[in-house]
Formats: C-alpha cells, sequence, structure tokens
C-alpha cells in the first residue's frame, strides 16, 4: 500500500511537469482621445460638449480560454457587463469571473478621472492555457455606454518569437452600448430599456462620430517556455539509477544545461545544482536523502526542461 501511494504521488509529479505552461508578461495601457469635435475639429469624437465631470471606470480586464465567455458584440450583456456598463462597478463581474472555469483571473485597474489620460497593468501574467484578454470600462456618466475588447488572443502561434506569444501591439477602442438603458445624452439617470437589447456599435450614432475613443496597447514583456520546446534525454547518460548514493549525469558537453533539480513525491525541492559550461559529467551526492522515488528535472539555458524519475534504495 505504500509503495502505491508513492507511485500514485509521482505519478502526480510528473504530470505537474508534463503539464507546464508557457507564461508571459505583458503591460496594458488603454490611452483615451475622448474629446468633442467643438474642442478637436480633427480627432474630436463627441458631437456635443462633454460633460463636466466627464471620467473613465476602473477598467477591467479577465484571462480566459474561449472566446464569447463573459460579453460578445451583438449578444445580450451579462450582469457583470452591465453593472460596468451603468455604472463602472466591478463586483458583479468579478463573481462571473470567480465561478467561471473558463477562467483564471480577472485584474481591477484604476479608473481615469478625466476624459483623456492613460489607465496602465503592469506585468499583467498570461497563461498559454488560457491566452485570450477581454476588457471594460465605462465611459461615464452615460446610460450604459462604455468600450470593450472581446476574446483578443495574445497567442501568436510562431513558437520561434517570443516563446509564441504575440509582440508589442494595439488595437482602436469604440463606443459600444450596453442595450439595458434608454439615453442619447451623457446623463447617469435613464429608465432601463424595455425589452433588453444587445450590445451595439455606438460608431456615427449621437452623440459620435465614426473616430476612434482610444486605443489599447499590449507590450510584451518577457514570456517562459512551455512543454512543447522540452528537451530530449536521449543524449544523456544517469546512472546508476536505482542508486544507494550518487547519481552521475553524463555527455552533457552538448546540451547547455543549466541546472539539476531533485523534488520529492510531495512536489518539495530537496537538491539543486548549477551547471558550468564545458563540465562532461555532473556527480550529485543524494546520502541526506531518505530511500525511496524521486524526480530530476533538468532544465537548459533555454528554460526547457526533461525530467527522469530516481530511484534511491
Amino acid at each position: 500500500m505504500k509503495n502505491t501511494a508513492l507511485l500514485l504521488s509521482l505519478l502526480l509529479l510528473l504530470s505537474m511537469f508534463s503539464s507546464a505552461q508557457s507564461v508571459a508578461f505583458y503591460d496594458i495601457t488603454f490611452e483615451s482621445v475622448w474629446e468633442s469635435v467643438a474642442d478637436n475639429t480633427t480627432d474630436g469624437i463627441s458631437t456635443i460638449d462633454l460633460p463636466p465631470n466627464a471620467h473613465w471606470s476602473p477598467l477591467v480586464v479577465v484571462t480566459h480560454k474561449t472566446v464569447h465567455t463573459f460579453l460578445m458584440m451583438g449578444a445580450l450583456a451579462s450582469p457583470g457587463i452591465e453593472s460596468i456598463a451603468e455604472t463602472g462597478a466591478t463586483n458583479t463581474f468579478e463573481n462571473e469571473v470567480a465561478s467561471n472555469s473558463d477562467a483564471n483571473q480577472v485584474i481591477v485597474g484604476s479608473g481615469l478621472n478625466s476624459a483623456k489620460g492613460t489607465i496602465t497593468i503592469n506585468n499583467l501574467e498570461v497563461n498559454e492555457e488560457f491566452p485570450l484578454i477581454s476588457l471594460a470600462s465605462m465611459i461615464a456618466p452615460s446610460p450604459d455606454w462604455f468600450i470593450a475588447i472581446n476574446g483578443e488572443n495574445l497567442r501568436s502561434g510562431n513558437l520561434g518569437m517570443n516563446n509564441g506569444w504575440k509582440a508589442t501591439f494595439s488595437l482602436d477602442l469604440y463606443p459600444y452600448d450596453a442595450g439595458t438603458e434608454d439615453g442619447d445624452m451623457y446623463s447617469l439617470t435613464n429608465p432601463e430599456t424595455n425589452p433588453v437589447g444587445f450590445i451595439s456599435t455606438l460608431s456615427n450614432i449621437s452623440p459620435f462620430n465614426d473616430r476612434k475613443i482610444g486605443t489599447i496597447t499590449f507590450t510584451y514583456k518577457s514570456s517562459t517556455l512551455g512543454v512543447e520546446n522540452e528537451f530530449s534525454l536521449k543524449n544523456l547518460t544517469i546512472h546508476p539509477n536505482p542508486t544507494k548514493d550518487f547519481i552521475t549525469i553524463s555527455n552533457i558537453q552538448n546540451t547547455q544545461l543549466n541546472s539539476v533539480k531533485i523534488y520529492n513525491v510531495l512536489g518539495r525541492l530537496v537538491t539543486t545544482k548549477q551547471v558550468a559550461s564545458n563540465l562532461l559529467e555532473l556527480k550529485i551526492d543524494l546520502t541526506h536523502l531518505s530511500k525511496g522515488i524521486y524526480l530530476l528535472t533538468l532544465t537548459d539555458v533555454n528554460g526547457a526542461t526533461a525530467s527522469e524519475k530516481i530511484v534511491l534504495k
């Protein structure tokens, strides 16, 4: 029974390593260019004067794995999107994300106390299992107007560049109506739409023209390799295995091996070794460890990994 439990633990540990996903880090910057044509005849988007308290609600970002999960243009707004579009409140939307297995995180950024300006979310971590981004922010004050992006995929498909993640890019943003409140002026006091409508564009619909209201920029910063970049053990020799005291890893001179780590069946790191360049072999002392099954994990200079079961008897 004890050996069975150890084997199951090892299988779980192997699964944890083999399912390692590529991760990327991005800065997200929303730049608002919301102003009236009277103030900017070239780029102004509003055909009427902006209200004195023109502002933006907190920028809400969710990472997920299926498109149209949290909003869809031409569809009904969820209660969470309705709340953001009408009042800027994010609690309902955060609860929708927390209860949906399609998503892995929701980030509530800052708002903007003016019509023009920028909102930035730094170091957003995106996992390749959840590479899609949706976001929203209220155009305030308004009945139910907002900006949004639905399911933008940050994976490029080109594993030869940025480990498969998109380089820095920008998208233009346009105003939308959530279809939940009536009104065509900058006002928060409006009757509910009955029957409820669908999310629709406000481009060329009063008080907006066909110009963008802002841009969103995803600035690529860094990323890690995923399991698809696992390197091969076929040129290495790991011996003896099983062992009583030491193991030796031979033929490592052409692998660009960077580090060796050993984990117990509970996933705890018990030994780590850095590998010097041009080293032919590496001998690792295991005499401080108890008898049992361990996982040897090798990592090269590019972050690719390979794993091997080690038995200490």
